[in-house]
This record gives C-alpha cells, structure tokens and sequence, in this order.
C-alpha cells in the first residue's frame, strides 16, 4: 500500500512519537486527521510546534469513548493507533486508568476500524512487554513478561488488537518499538531527563538506577519503521520489532551525553526514580531481522548521532523552558 493520497488518522498524534509521524506523513502526501486527547484548554500538546498543512485536521477527544472512535474512524483508509498511557512509575500508583485508555482505548479503535472498513490498522505495542530478557537479541517469540502494570496492559492490548484480525480478519499490524528517544521527548524518560537537567546547569545529574541496558532507537527512525510496516502487506497479521539492535547501560549512557555535551555534571542516584526490582527491566536489545526482512528496513541514525541532534533542540532556551528539571516527573 502506498500511503501517498490516502486518508490516515493517528491517534495520540499530540504525543512525542506521535507528533513526530505526523511530521513524517505530511511528507508522505497524506491526508491527516490527527488526534489529540480533549481538554477544556484547547491545547493540542506537542502538536502546538509543528507546522501544519492544509491537508491536516486536529481532532480533540478520547479513544475510550467508542462513539467518538466510531466518528472519528469515517472514511479513513489507514489508522496509527499511539494513544496511551506510557509512564511505568504512574502506572504503580493509577493502574485501572491503564486498562481504560490502553485495553479499552484498542477495543474501541479496533472495532470502529472494522465497521468503517478500515484498510489498514498499525497498533503500537512496547518493547516492555517483554520483561528482562530471557536472551538476545530479543525477537517477537521472546516470552511476553508483565513486571509493570503498564506492560500488563500493553499485553492486554495486544492481544486485544491481535484477536481482532484472528477473529475478522482486521488488516492490522502490530508495531513493537523499542526504546524511542529524541526532541519532544517525556522528561520521565531516561535521555530527557539526564539531557535537560544538564542543560539547566545542574551539576548534579538525578536518575534511577544505573546498571539496566536498553535498545535506544532514535524518533524518526522508529517513525520511518511504523511507515514503512504500514506499507508492507505481507506484515498484515505480524507482530514486529522495530529497535536499533545496539545496548547501552544507563550508567555508559550517562557518561556519553556528558562528552557530547561537555559536562562536569555528576550522576546522583535517586531512590525514587528506582523501580521496584522484580518489576525492573535489566536487559533489551532488539533482534530487528523480521522488519528488515519484510521492509528493508534499517536504521538511519546511531546512537552518537541521534543523541546530538536531541542536545541540539534541548538546549534551545525555548525548548527547554517547557520541562520542569527540578522535579521528578512521574
């Protein structure tokens, strides 16, 4: 399928990768209708900083309420589906809002794209899914491990999307990134948060636990990955990896943005922002063979690259400016 033309709705579009994809499919030559989650301010999130053409609709609602998913999803050839909650340590503390937007809010969109005849639906899963690694690099047979609530409902909703095309033969995809960093990005993630405390001018850098690695895929790579799975037909009914197939501890991590950055800034170790350890993931990297496989896919920016471009736009004073660095953002 070429995107080119075609009528695409995204949801979660006023989110970090979100807000990215829409970026990405303007280039593409679609039509957009883009969600982003109501609010009585109007205020469509990260959304707010990209520069819209004329083929783009900003629509404001909430993909747990099925009658709004059942409008919204009208004469649309092509659904993202990115509307989540993705904070771990919050879903600790407010675990039912996670089976709401994350199970129920894929129940709605799904059964909405199957009654509009959708052509094709891409659904965002997580790497978290799979827990520490039980080996790796980590392919799509890994064993599914629930160590947080927010995994347990990313399972859920897979398993909810997936059930919809062994059951009604919805056209649908499962697309699993791995850790996704770049501009835009949730100061509660790990390459954010040591980013803009730095560039605030702390000398003392406060992150969780050190010794965990992870597979770091930079924005517009995972968003080329969620296209280029969107085109793809023969992964109609797959679940696939997108990931950079690369690990890096916290600890090396923290130690290379403070290079590029030329820091004198020392890591300090907040309690807080540990996991509780049976609920700690120690080990991702990603086996990305089966995207590659089916697309070609490959990754088009390494670490060192992608890490400078993220410098780069936190440390525009105006950037900045929108992240509380003083406090643990949940």
């Amino acid at each position: 399928m070429n995107l080119k033309g075609k009528t695409v709705l995204v949801t979660g579009a006023d989110g970090f990768i979100g807000s990215h994809l829409v970026e990405a499919l303007m280039k593409k030559g679609c039509k957009l209708k883009v969600l982003s989650q109501y609010n009585s301010f109007n205020f469509w999130g990260w959304i707010e900083d990209i520069e819209l053409n004329k083929d783009v609709e900003v629509l404001n609602g909430d993909v747990r309420d099925p009658a709004y998913c059942m409008h919204i999803t009208k004469n649309v050839d092509v659904v993202f589906h990115l509307a989540s909650l993705i904070a771990i340590p919050y879903s600790y503390v407010a675990p039912d809002s996670y089976v709401d937007t994350n199970v129920k809010g894929t129940l709605n969109i799904c059964q909405a794209a199957l009654a509009n005849k959708c052509k094709r639906i891409i659904h965002t899963s997580t790497s978290e899914v799979y827990g520490t690694a039980k080996y790796v690099p980590i392919d799509e047979k890994h064993p599914l491990q629930p160590q947080s609530p927010y995994s347990a409902s990313k399972i859920g909703a897979d398993s909810m999307a997936m059930s919809f095309y062994n059951s009604f033969n919805l056209p649908l995809v499962i697309a699993r990134p791995f850790n996704t960093y770049g501009p835009r990005q949730s100061a509660r993630a790990v390459i954010s948060t040591i980013i803009s405390q730095m560039a605030s001018g702390k000398k003392e850098i406060e992150i969780g636990d050190t010794t965990p690695t992870r597979d770091f895929n930079y924005v517009k790579d995972t968003c080329d990955g969620f296209i280029k799975l969107a085109e793809c037909d023969k992964a109609i009914g797959q679940t696939v990896n997108i990931g950079s197939g690369t690990e890096i501890s916290i600890g090396d991590l923290f130690d290379k943005i403070k290079k590029i950055m030329k820091s004198n800034a020392k890591l300090k170790t907040d309690n807080q922002r540990k996991r509780p350890k049976k609920s700690e993931v120690f080990r991702l990297v990603c086996d990305n063979r089966k995207i590659n496989s089916l697309t070609n896919y490959s990754p088009k920016y390494n670490l060192d690259k992608g890490l400078t471009e993220t410098i780069k736009w936190f440390k525009n004073p105006e950037n900045l400016k929108k992240y509380k660095t003083n406090i643990y953002n949940v």
